[in-house]
Formats: structure tokens, C-alpha cells, sequence
């Protein structure tokens, strides 16, 4: 609870640069990464809490932190770490904001409806998607519909943009 506050106070008034020092706690990395897709804004994370497990540590770079550090940590670390973020962060920083606004986007179709834009964007016409998914080319025709509105798509080849820049392509 405290930690979706944290985020929602942090949305408030996003800063101009910085990174972002995040007690890792469940659910915490991707309440904050959604929260910096609403708002069209991404800072890199470090997620850190003290005796991290490895496999926790990979969870959070996957939901979206940039580092990871055990706490508590000695100020010359945490200086390195810190460039270290920053180096990352000028490489990556535009593309990261957006692949989160992607999934954002993704996140509010339905499974089918993302099944249908992974067809599409394996180059797939509207037959060869119903056969895979057992459906009608007509039933992929409606969801391919409903998956152009809700993701602001003119067109298919917008659809495909974002599909890569979520990187949901297989």
C-alpha cells in the first residue's frame, strides 16, 4: 500500500532527470514502471533490497529495473552503480520508454486479442491465424478490429510497430 502512494506522489511531479532508487517489494518495480507508462515518462530503476536472491534479481530486471543492489552498500559502490545506470540509461533510455508504453498499450487487449496481433505480426493472413487459433477468419477479423481500437492503430502496420516495440514478436 505504501509503495503505491510512493509512485502515485512520484507521478505527481515526474523530476526532470534522475534515477530511481526503489526498495524492492512485491509488485513494487511494476506498479512504478506502469505508472511511468501512464505518465509517458521513464527513469532508470535501481531496485535494491538486502540478501537478494538471484532469481529475484533477475524478476527485476525483466519488470523493467536497470540494476540491482544489495543494501546496505558502500558509498564508492553505490557511486559506480550509479554511472554504471546512467551510462545505460543514455543507450537505452528512449527505447525502454518505448517499449513500456507499448505494453502498456498490450496490456489492455485481451489474451485473444494478443494472439491475433502475434499472427499479424508474423506476417500471417487472417485464415492462417483462425486455423492456428481454431477460429473462424471472421472471428479474426473482429478481434483484429477490436486490437487496432484499443491500441490507437490506423493501421496494421502501427499495430506491428508496437508488437515489436513491446517486443512481443517471436
Amino acid at each position: 500500500m505504501a509503495q503505491a502512494k510512493g509512485a502515485r506522489q512520484l507521478a505527481r511531479a515526474w523530476p526532470r532527470s534522475g534515477i530511481i532508487l526503489l526498495h524492492d517489494v512485491a509488485g513494487s518495480i511494476v506498479s512504478l514502471i506502469g505508472s511511468m507508462a501512464d505518465h509517458g515518462e521513464w527513469f532508470p530503476v535501481i531496485a535494491f533490497s538486502d540478501d537478494p536472491k538471484p532469481a529475484r534479481i533477475v524478476e527485476a530486471i525483466l519488470d523493467g529495473a536497470i540494476d540491482y543492489i544489495a543494501w546496505p552498500i558502500a558509498g564508492d559502490e553505490l557511486a559506480a552503480t550509479l554511472d554504471r545506470a546512467l551510462d545505460r540509461a543514455e543507450r537505452v533510455g528512449n527505447a525502454k520508454l518505448r517499449e513500456i508504453m507499448a505494453r502498456s498499450q498490450i496490456d489492455k487487449l485481451t489474451r485473444r486479442e494478443r494472439e491475433v496481433l502475434n499472427g499479424v505480426a508474423g506476417g500471417l493472413s487472417n485464415r492462417l491465424i483462425g486455423e492456428r487459433l481454431e477460429i473462424s477468419p471472421r472471428t479474426v477479423e473482429i478481434h483484429r478490429a477490436n486490437m487496432l481500437h484499443k491500441l490507437g492503430a490506423n493501421h496494421t502496420s502501427d499495430a506491428i510497430r508496437v508488437a515489436i516495440e513491446a517486443d512481443l514478436t517471436e
